[in-house]
C-alpha cells in the first residue's frame, strides 16, 4: 500500500507509524471515567471508509490524516493533521 503523503509524494506504507483513528484526537471530558475507560481500551475496526492518523517517521516527519478503505486499500487521500479543521 502506498500513502500519498502531501509534502513528499506517494511513499511505501512501512515509512509511517499507524497511530489509530483520527477521531482518537477528541478526548473526553476530564471528569467522566466512563467515557475515559472506552476512550483508553475500546477501538471499532470498521470495514469500509476510514479516518487514520498516520505519522511519516522515514520521511518529513509530520502527522497525517488519511481516508481510506480498509476492504480495498484504497486511500481517497492524504492531507497535512495541522491543516486539518475538526
Amino acid at each position: 500500500m502506498q500513502i500519498p503523503c502531501p509534502l513528499c509524494g506517494p511513499r511505501d506504507r512501512r515509512e509511517f507509524y499507524y497511530y489509530g483513528a483520527a477521531d482518537y484526537l477528541h478526548r473526553p471530558a476530564s471528569d467522566d471515567p466512563k467515557a475515559w475507560d472506552d476512550y483508553l481500551h475500546n477501538r471499532d475496526n470498521p470495514a469500509g471508509i476510514t479516518r487514520d492518523l498516520w505519522y511519516h517517521e522515514q520521511g518529513c516527519t509530520q502527522w497525517l490524516a488519511v481516508t481510506r478503505n480498509t476492504v480495498t486499500h484504497v486511500i481517497e487521500k492524504a492531507e497535512l493533521v495541522a491543516g486539518v479543521q475538526p
